[in-house]
């Protein structure tokens, strides 16, 4: 544990405080969960059982030190009990089916956990006393598709063609109503909206994702398929919106209500890159596996990304790394990984201590 006299000034108020991660078994709740025991929070957790195998939760042994429970947030009565026997301060809900081809797939599961899952946790919250802030997590996927060349905005329209953005815009609106309505009738927690997408970094094996795909290939000796190389997206490192969630929780926990909104977390213009490129500079750090090209199976937005100047300017929010640096993190992880699979809690938390020294330096410019 860090001590406290090396704690960023985001994460004194987080130092202490009872933390309820749900989703804390998949890629991002790994690290957040990891991040937060670095600080010395008291953290739970709620999710289901790890979906992949390998999973980050497994390889970093996320599950260390923390109250772990397995179990659906589509069962009101599963997270209330969690809820209720944690007696959490402040939550961060990530729950969710992520993927949109499993979105098609499944799209009534998608709903059920995406839409409902999000409601029984933000229900379970505001009947919980010791509940002062929960942050909602969904997705850049939220609004409507205007296909057009610049950042969405918070107040730019929700929308969602394809069921899992359909269910995550869904998620945002219930969160609205429990914000602006609901929560005076309970214990009057704070409840903002984190949006974010994009995310690469070490530790995820979900399917139809760029850089596990480019991970099983390079591992197996095997070709990777590209079905839209020319895509452009924004990538950022998982850490880079883990740090926008911690930002946001800490000021809501100690009740600041001016930040109990909508807010977008994403990366700078520059970090746009097609997939293919990305391929390409993951090769250069760890291994080149032979790139085929064939057609997807299902609609993808070609470009779309966040424009998070609301997050840099009202809550400081501002990543360390450059696009080179997430390569670097994220084939470096998979890399040192491979070659020692027990290592994968240490590769961890040196690279969340690397992303935490690489902050303190940004500040001191």
């Amino acid at each position: 544990m860090t001590p406290a006299s090396d704690l960023l000034d985001f994460e004194l108020p987080l130092r202490g405080a009872r933390a309820f991660v749900t989703g804390h078994t998949g890629f991002t709740g790994g690290w957040l969960v990891s991040w937060l025991k670095r600080i010395g929070s008291d953290v739970a957790g709620l999710a289901l059982a790890p979906a992949t195998h390998p999973s980050l939760f497994v390889a970093g042994h996320v599950a260390n030190d923390i109250a772990s429970t397995i179990g659906d947030i589509r069962d009101f009565a599963t997270v209330r009990d969690a809820m209720a026997r944690h007696r959490p301060q402040v939550i961060i809900h990530l729950a969710a089916q992520p993927l949109v081809s499993k979105s098609f797939a499944n799209p009534i599961e998608t709903f059920a956990t995406n839409a409902l899952g999000t409601a029984h946790v933000l229900e379970a919250a505001r009947l919980t006393p010791d509940v002062k802030a929960v942050v909602c997590i969904t997705t850049d996927k939220v609004y409507r598709d205007q296909d057009w060349v610049w950042g969405y905005r918070e107040q730019d329209p929700l929308g969602g063609k394809d069921p899992y953005s359909a269910s995550k815009a869904c998620a945002e609106l219930i969160a609205a109503s429990y914000r602006a309505t609901l929560a005076e009738r309970g214990n009057s927690v704070l409840i903002a909206n984190a949006r974010g997408g994009n995310i690469i970094g070490g530790g995820d094996w979900s399917a139809d994702r760029i850089v596990p795909d480019f991970v099983r290939a390079v591992t197996a000796g095997q070709p990777i398929s590209l079905r839209n190389p020319s895509a452009v997206r924004p990538w950022q490192h998982v850490m880079a919106l883990v740090h926008g969630y911690l930002v946001l929780a800490a000021r809501l926990l100690s009740g600041d209500n001016s930040v109990a909104d909508n807010w977008n977390f994403g990366p700078s213009d520059e970090a746009a890159r097609t997939v293919g490129n990305l391929v390409e500079q993951l090769s250069t750090v760890w291994a080149r596996p032979e790139i085929i090209y064939a057609p997807g199976s299902f609609p993808e937005t070609r470009f779309l990304h966040l424009d998070s100047t609301k997050a840099r300017s009202r809550l400081g929010w501002a990543p360390p790394l450059s696009f080179e640096d997430t390569i670097d993190l994220t084939a470096s992880w998979y890399r040192d990984f491979t070659a020692n699979p027990s290592d994968g809690m240490q590769i961890t938390v040196r690279q969340i201590e690397h992303y935490r020294n690489a902050l303190r330096s940004h500040a001191g410019r």
